[in-house]
């Protein structure tokens, strides 16, 4: 019997297992699907090239043909190990724009404005620059200037600033827009991943319990007589098919494919897809699994002329091997400490949008499928991500079977907007811009991907066709708020459930301009404070009521 349990060992469920096993009096346990992690390649920065690629380490999830995409199954990537994709992406600290949260709150979240949550945010954050309005510096999750600067990445931005925008030192400060270097959640040049900054100085507690290589099958409501709500989960570990009790809350922690899968999994969901699985609905909710949306991305790549990327050389195999071990275990830099994406920007699709809703990552190699192919990463070569950043089109996550190992289905359905393609066309174009300023020229070599002319949108058309990827954040699969299609209320609470919340990037309504991962730690920090909130709250109605009943029994005596 423990009072909570954490379904999902990522970058909330971290976050989540420290905030609230604080209290020595409260029980706290962490299931995670995925092993602990101790794989060297998680904790080396460059080790993320590898973590693609892994069978143990990674979900290796694929979409359903996109209708969209010449009907390609794209591969999404996602951690599968104590911290989650915070163990296993490119590290960038990035919040997003403070509209994308008042937009939250205009839609009825009532606590989640940018003014509510940067709280959050610098409460979590440890900025190595030091603490200002918009940073703090007493939180775990350590934040510092990335430790290597490649040269190619500072002509990007220099490039960039040819093109037209600003110089940006800090995306996370006043201003958005502008081209610049990332901030990373690193540490000493090591990746800092939400595991490392929140489950390793809680793992000592003895009220928390961590049990990795479990995989939770369902959740349980074993109460006879409130049938709505969640008692536990049953998970299968080693082997064996176990159950654990929370005498106050289960709380999923899984992301925004596997929460509304355990969601549906466990009888909670659209009717309709629970009984063609052969599943008991236990509570009907629309919006499970619904309202996917994803930053889909496009990339131009080059060779590069001059012997300065990360790709797959002599020079970065042979010549410079120990070198490179001495940079990074001893200066802690080198590029064994780059996260290969050191800079980028944000920027605008038209002068008339508000704010920026585009995104640059520039990679110091050649990419493509996601790294996995090998034999691509020879040579020197740099690549350029560009991204939409607020998608109108809308997918679903539902399930292929209602086997617990199975992969949820994902059925992204990018570009079913047409204004999303039209987007895409503008950021091809202004990529395309950006890479031929003379700030590159030096660096400069054929152009690989694509490797015809563009000479129109409608060549830029086929080209997104052919080539548009994930750029990793997926969100809103159990979006807060109150409409017919919201699973969770403004307090991460599921609709019509008692004991049952979702706290991950799942419940964002609509997505943020930036990357999810720092945005997911700091919805966990306030979550934290809104279970504890509630719980005292709990426990000081019960104290009224014994109170009231004792006082009641002396009157009637």
């Amino acid at each position: 019997m423990y009072d909570y349990l954490i379904v999902g060992g990522g970058s909330a469920g971290c976050v989540l297992a420290n905030r609230l096993s604080t209290d020595p009096n409260v029980k706290v346990c962490l299931i995670e699907a995925g092993p602990a992690d101790k794989h060297p390649a998680i904790h080396f920065p460059f080790g993320v090239l590898w973590m693609m690629k892994s069978k143990a380490l990674n979900w290796n999830y694929n979409t359903e043909p996109e209708k969209n995409l010449n009907n390609r199954k794209l591969f999404w990537p996602r951690g599968k190990t104590l911290g989650g994709s915070s163990s296993s992406n490119a590290m960038i600290y990035m919040r997003g724009h403070e509209k994308d949260y008042d937009h939250w709150s205009a839609l009825g979240n009532k606590g989640w404005s940018f003014k509510e949550i940067l709280p959050y945010f610098k409460k979590g954050q440890h900025q190595e620059r030091g603490s200002d309005e918009f940073h703090g510096t007493n939180g775990p999750l350590n934040v510092q200037d990335i430790e290597v600067r490649n040269p190619l990445c500072s002509a990007f931005v220099d490039a960039g600033v040819q093109a037209g925008l600003k110089e940006n030192k800090d995306f996370n400060g006043a201003q958005q827009e502008g081209v610049g270097f990332y901030q990373v959640t690193q540490k000493l040049g090591r990746r800092w991943s939400s595991a490392m900054a929140y489950l390793r100085p809680a793992e000592p507690r003895k009220n928390l319990t961590i049990i990795s290589d479990a995989h939770v099958c369902h959740v349980d409501f074993n109460d006879s007589e409130n049938p709505k709500r969640a008692t536990g989960v049953t998970y299968r570990a080693k082997g064996f098919t176990t159950s654990a009790s929370a005498q106050r809350e289960v709380i999923l922690c899984g992301g925004a494919l596997n929460s509304p899968q355990l969601l549906m999994l466990s009888g909670i969901g659209e009717k309709q897809e629970l009984e063609k699985h052969g599943l008991q609905v236990k509570h009907e909710l629309n919006g499970v699994g619904k309202n996917l949306q994803d930053h889909l991305d496009i990339m131009l790549i080059y060779k590069c002329t001059k012997a300065v990327s990360y790709g797959i050389t002599f020079r970065n195999l042979v010549t410079h091997p120990l070198y490179n071990l001495y940079e990074h275990f001893v200066k802690h830099r080198g590029y064994l400490s780059s996260n290969g994406t050191e800079s980028g920007g944000f920027f605008k699709s038209d002068p008339s949008q508000d704010i920026p809703d585009m995104q640059y990552h520039f990679c110091c190699l050649k990419m493509r499928d996601h790294t996995r192919d090998w034999k691509f990463l020879l040579g020197e070569g740099y690549s350029l991500h560009v991204c939409d950043l607020r998608p109108k089109s809308r997918g679903k996550i539902s399930l292929n079977s209602s086997n617990p190992m199975d992969h949820a289905r994902i059925d992204a359905n990018y570009l079913s907007d047409p204004q999303d393609m039209e987007k895409m066309i503008k950021g091809v174009k202004a990529g395309l811009e950006l890479l031929g300023q003379p700030a590159l020229d030096q660096y400069r070599g054929k152009r690989l991907v694509p490797s015809y002319e563009l000479n129109d949108d409608e060549d830029i058309r086929q080209f997104i066709h052919e080539a548009a990827e994930t750029i990793y954040h997926p969100v809103g699969t159990c979006k807060m708020g109150n409409d017919d299609m919201a699973v969770v209320n403004d307090r991460l609470q599921v609709h019509g459930i008692e004991g049952l919340r979702v706290v991950d990037a799942s419940i964002m309504p609509t997505l943020i301009g930036g990357n999810t991962n720092a945005p997911t730690m700091a919805i966990a920090e306030k979550a934290a404070d809104m279970i504890l909130e509630d719980a005292f709250s709990s426990k000081l109605a019960e104290t009224n009521l014994l109170s009231r009943n004792k006082s009641e029994d002396v009157v009637a005596v």
